[in-house]
């Protein structure tokens, strides 16, 4: 969550408060796979089996629509449901989820450059 919020130096009092000495960078499709994730987290914290997860993703027809527009497809409902069964198959065998993340979320190589001191 902290790098979905924390994309700029005007917050960097928040970003301190959770450790982070800069900004992340804003990448849109970094940032959907990273939604993606979290929400897909979120469904199995909730216990919402696949089906219940996919009837909550096509409550969503403003999302929808524009993905179709875009992308021909509902891309976010795929890859929410397609990483939902990547954490069902973690938990499944006992192995940890492996996000698809590279570098991994909150990684210092997705975030900006510090900012160099100025000496006088």
């Amino acid at each position: 969550m902290l790098e979905l919020s924390f994309t700029s130096w005007d917050v960097a009092g928040f970003g301190a408060d959770f450790g982070a000495l800069v900004p992340f960078k804003w990448n849109e499709d970094w940032r959907f796979q990273l939604r993606s994730e979290l929400d897909a987290a979120f469904f199995r914290i909730y216990q919402l089996d696949r089906e219940s997860s996919e009837y909550v993703m096509d409550t969503f027809p403003l999302i929808s629509a524009r993905d179709l527009d875009r992308f021909g497809e509902y891309r976010t409902k795929r890859v929410i449901i397609e990483i939902y069964d990547a954490m069902a198959d973690a938990e499944r065998s006992g192995t940890p989820y492996q996000t698809r993340l590279d570098p991994p979320p909150a990684d210092p190589r997705v975030a900006h450059p510090a900012i160099p001191e100025v000496t006088e």
